[in-house]
């Protein structure tokens, strides 16, 4: 599939930061962790493909893709939310959520796993499904977590590498409904997170399953379950062109169940999908989704890493390290884990101090960004109890801070000082991020100053935006001193304890752009 050079770039360059005039990287020849499909292997899958019908304006093309969609305003003012991994690998709670594949490798991982739960053609991975019971999932507790934390949306793992859903699918018999716990894992969350009134998606990994089992790694003559009769569509590791092609059609069903049964607010999908030559596929998808969600009177968008949405998405960056550096013209997205080690629960792992995810979240959104904040909930459906506490202690933040964020845009430059900061310096009073709303400016100072003065250089009084009339202290009544000369903003702060977080400052009177 060409990229049709009529494409209107700039309706393209709203919803994809790339040049039109170049063919994305991932159109040469890298699949990364996707089936390496052709051609003949992609239209064997969509002969197999029974689409509902739909009507909409949405057509199976990127032009259509890029004229008719609209970055939904729910997101972009929402600016934070609750990613998560969650899985049968959640109960081997070893490494990270790559489990299945380390355990079927020579090293660590199988010797691990030997001695844990034993030989692997004894206990195999599809034996953790009688354990994932989730005794302890309260999917309730879950979203009213998810709404203290400051969240305004939650996206579950639907389905990740592994290949077993955790919803209630007919196109996959190896689900969390007809195995395991028997309950619907995504349709219980999604009730309980739209009754705390946040926004729901489900992050779908299928599409990496194909090729995520490598048994030619596996220590020679060591026996294993991969051959167990009744299995071969759980771990997939006898290919052939007809293989990949119904493992693609399924591919498509299991996110058309997703689409029908949940009607979610976003889909994440990884980066397998990424390679133009799935074009035709998620074409199909991309307009199937959209024009359904005019139907059900929503807006909704797909999201993904890299290039996978030419239009109609928004871009992950998945990590901060890997999230633009400055201020953007165009809206993205980055998930970042709250623990130190894994997406995926693993035993002992512990998470980040929750001033590092808010100085994540100021970042992010002071760039045009948007944020999700990983979890990682154990095998027994419990979310551990450090990791609740940290979300709490950033939805106190936020409670107090978050006009400062939430339905703010961008200002002409995303703060001063060190931007971004060097990777080991810690934040100074000089390191101020910005953002706007409502004619007003938010100044939000990354580090409490030792004399209690701040200088925000960059308003000026004989510049562009002009004269402040008014500052004030997100969650503290004091009136603040204030008096702009060419150095810029000079605010004396009240005498209080220094904050161990950012604090937002809220500046009226200015001309913004």
């Amino acid at each position: 599939v060409e990229i049709p050079p009529e494409l209107d770039a700039r309706a393209v360059h709203r919803a994809m930061p790339f040049s039109m005039s170049q063919l994305p990287s991932e159109s040469k020849g890298n699949f990364g962790m996707g089936p390496h499909a052709t051609p003949e292997i992609i239209k064997a899958a969509l002969d197999q493909i029974k689409m509902p019908e739909v009507s909409g304006p949405y057509k199976e093309t990127w032009q259509s893709i890029a004229d008719n969609y609209k970055l939904p305003e729910w997101i972009q003012d929402g600016k934070f939310g609750i990613f998560l991994h969650f899985g049968l690998y959640s109960i081997g709670a070893h490494h990270n959520e790559w489990y299945e594949q380390h355990m079927y490798m020579r090293g660590g991982d199988l010797d691990y796993h030997v001695q844990a739960f034993g030989p692997i053609d004894v206990f195999g991975y599809k034996d953790f499904i009688a354990r994932f019971t989730l005794p302890n999932y309260r999917p309730e507790e879950w979203a009213k977590l998810f709404k203290d934390g400051g969240a305004t949306w939650a996206m579950p793992t639907g389905e990740h590498h592994d290949g077993f859903s955790l919803w209630d699918s007919k196109a996959n018999k190896f689900n969390s409904v007809a195995m395991g716990p028997h309950r619907d894992v995504v349709g219980e969350l999604a009730k309980a997170v739209r009754a705390q009134g946040l926004h729901y998606g489900v992050t779908l990994h299928t599409i990496e399953h194909y090729d995520f089992i490598h048994p030619d790694r596996i220590p020679q003559g060591m026996k294993t379950d991969l051959d167990a009769p009744g299995w071969e569509d759980f771990y997939w590791t006898h290919h052939s062109d007809a293989q990949m092609a119904r493992f693609l059609a399924q591919w498509m069903a299991k996110n058309l169940e997703v689409i029908d049964q949940y009607q979610p607010d976003v889909l994440w999908f990884d980066n397998g999908i990424n390679h133009r030559m799935y074009d035709p596929l998620k074409l199909k998808l991309a307009a199937y989704y959209y024009n359904s969600a005019k139907q059900w009177g929503k807006e909704v968008t797909l999201t993904g890493k890299g290039t996978a949405w030419i239009a109609g998405g928004l871009q992950d960056f998945e990590t901060m390290g890997r999230a633009p550096r400055d201020l953007t013209d165009y809206t993205w997205f980055v998930h970042d884990k709250i623990n130190r080690q894994s997406w995926g629960w693993v035993d002992g792992d512990t998470p980040i101090p929750y001033q590092g995810i808010v100085n994540n979240i100021v970042e992010v959104v002071s760039r045009n960004g948007i944020f999700g904040l990983n979890l990682s909930p154990k095998g027994d459906g419990s979310i551990p109890d450090d990791q609740q506490k940290t979300l709490r202690q950033v939805g106190d933040w936020l409670k107090i801070n978050g006009d400062a964020i939430y339905g703010t845009r961008p200002w002409i430059k995303a703060g001063e000082g060190a931007l971004p900061l060097p990777r080991g310096q810690r934040y100074s009073s000089k390191e101020i991020r910005f953002t706007t709303k409502a004619g007003a400016l938010y100044a939000i100072v990354m580090a409490w100053p030792a004399d209690g003065k701040i200088v925000v250089t960059s308003i000026p009084a004989d510049g562009p935006a002009g004269k402040a009339t008014a500052v004030a202290m997100l969650g503290n009544d004091a009136k603040l001193e204030f008096t702009q000369d060419a150095d810029g903003l000079k605010i004396s702060l009240p005498a209080i304890a220094a904050p161990d977080v950012a604090v937002a400052f809220k500046i009226d009177g200015l001309k913004l752009n």
